[in-house]
């Protein structure tokens, strides 16, 4: 894995390893923070100019990853598919990082053929510093990154593009956004980078503390599901689908491979239909890929897997019946 240096790729071993506190791995902050707004004016971070206006921005995503599958979940929800573009990476990185496959029609870079992720980063972002990570989001209309924050990006696709053909469907509404934000914060920290957290641990100790916050978050929210169809009740929001990704990437992924096995997803009575209810959104369905998410997480690994192998289950059907129904009208 590599990173930039001023604008340049480099593989360096050195400059692209993983930072670590006390054999805790802690990740990078996203460092492009510019938002896509109604008229085009400032929002919470970065430059104003970004209007949101049909054909202008560019999505890139690889759908293995799943800071990227929300901001595609979003896309898809608010009806923007044929507002915002999207180019998808090949699922495995190469010593030049995030690659395309131009021949494919499923994962070429559909705005300029570039052959890396980074080539579009340095085209996009003169002289930019650090990962080149997915999502990202381009403005084609003045050639720059706007943003590669994935918790941004579904923030804008949710509230900004409602003149420029967004549906009316509100994931972050008002009377909800406290109870969504104090969820968002639990779910991220323990549970959405809590199995990386496990995974990627030095120490017995980091790994054991990693490991234990997941099942812990986990366990709470089986528990709050029990009697809410929802994470915040009958309607489903913003704090669903930022936990979605996760969910459907555990027992093919990170009950094996970052060692959260405790418990499987599929123990769970009613975590595991809640995700299969989710899944069974329309829509949502063929934004999931078990298969390519196994092959991912067990790939070619010095530290995790060795060897390469990729094991053949554990079989995941998400097409079961839920009986969640119920649980709205309660």
């Amino acid at each position: 894995m590599g990173v930039m240096i001023d604008g340049r790729w480099t593989s360096d071993e050195e400059a692209s390893q993983l930072h670590f506190e006390n054999g805790r791995w802690k990740r990078d902050r996203s460092p492009i923070r510019n938002w896509v707004t109604p008229d085009g004016s400032a929002g919470p971070s970065g430059d104003a100019g970004f209007a949101a206006e049909p054909d202008r921005y560019h999505l890139y995503i690889a759908w293995n990853c799943p800071w990227a599958h929300r901001t595609v979940l979003f896309r898809r929800l608010k009806g923007l598919e044929k507002v915002v573009g999207l180019s998808v990476t090949t699922p495995k990185r190469s010593d030049q990082g995030w690659v395309f496959d131009n021949s494919s029609e499923q994962y070429k870079d559909r705005l300029f053929g570039k052959s890396a992720l980074w080539e579009v980063y340095a085209q996009a972002h003169p002289g930019y510093t650090g990962r080149v990570t997915v999502p990202l989001l381009y403005d084609r209309k003045s050639g720059r990154a706007v943003n590669n924050e994935s918790s941004e990006i579904i923030r804008m696709f949710n509230s900004a593009f409602g003149a420029a053909g967004a549906n009316g469907l509100d994931l972050y509404p008002n009377d909800l956004r406290e109870e969504i934000d104090t969820l968002n914060e639990l779910i991220y920290e323990k549970l959405n980078n809590g199995v990386y957290r496990a995974g990627f641990a030095k120490t017995q100790e980091a790994y054991e503390e990693g490991c234990t916050q997941v099942f812990e978050v986990l366990d709470y929210l089986d528990a709050r599901l029990a009697t809410r169809r929802y994470l915040c009740g009958d309607r489903l929001t913003e704090a669903d689908w930022r936990l979605f990704p996760t969910l459907v990437r555990f027992d093919v992924g990170y009950h094996y491979a970052f060692k959260c096995n405790i418990r499987r997803l599929q123990d769970y009575p009613n975590l595991w239909p809640y995700t299969r209810d989710l899944y069974q959104t329309p829509g949502i369905a063929d934004t999931v890929f078990p298969d390519l998410y196994k092959a991912g997480y067990h790939s070619l690994s010095e530290l995790r897997n060795p060897l390469g192998i990729v094991p053949l289950g554990p079989i995941v059907d998400f097409s079961q019946p839920h009986g969640r129904a119920a649980l709205s009208a309660a």
